[in-house]
């Protein structure tokens, strides 16, 4: 499903600054249902696709997805990565790079967030050419999503685009 939301739907919105840059408690996990948060910034990074990609998979490990026992859990962890790399690469290609990514982990949902300078909202291409090079990225994304979206901040440059993905059984 395709949205401009700002949120998805029970969403309580963006953390305070504060809240979003403090480290996890150790005793949270996704199974509990504890919150869990992690945060990088891309302002000036080279390789940051590769770089997202490591992280998330850091993030993923720590959370639990990975090692995945199964076929299902292996088959969310790659979307977890393979949405990371569209929505990464979408900054670097159309807004002017990536500034920060930021992963988030509460009971069976995870949230991914990229922010950019770009002025741009991304949108998949309609009608979606499989056999034609290149513009799968946003297709990419809906097909493996929950729910997805754009935040603006008024009078503030850029955007964040957000993802979420439900959590491997």
């Amino acid at each position: 499903m395709s949205t401009t939301r700002p949120y998805s739907p029970g969403d309580r919105g963006p953390e305070p600054e504060a809240a979003v840059a403090a480290a996890p408690e150790p005793a949270a996990t996704p199974e509990s249902g504890g919150r869990q948060a992690r945060r990088l910034s891309l302002n000036g990074a080279s390789g940051v696709v590769p770089l997202s990609r490591d992280f998330t998979r850091d993030a993923l490990h720590a959370w639990g997805w990975l090692p995945a026992a199964g076929a299902d859990r292996r088959a969310a962890a790659e979307d977890v990565l393979l949405v990371v790399s569209e929505l990464v690469t979408n900054a670097c290609l159309h807004a002017e790079g990536p500034e920060e990514l930021w992963l988030s982990c509460e009971g069976k949902v995870l949230r991914v967030e990229v922010s950019d300078r770009g002025a741009g909202t991304p949108a998949p291409r309609t009608p979606h050419r499989a056999g034609r090079p290149g513009g799968h990225g946003m297709f990419i994304v809906q097909r493996l999503c929950l729910d997805w979206g754009v935040i603006r901040t008024p009078g503030s440059a850029g955007k964040t685009v957000w993802a979420e993905l439900g959590a491997p059984n």
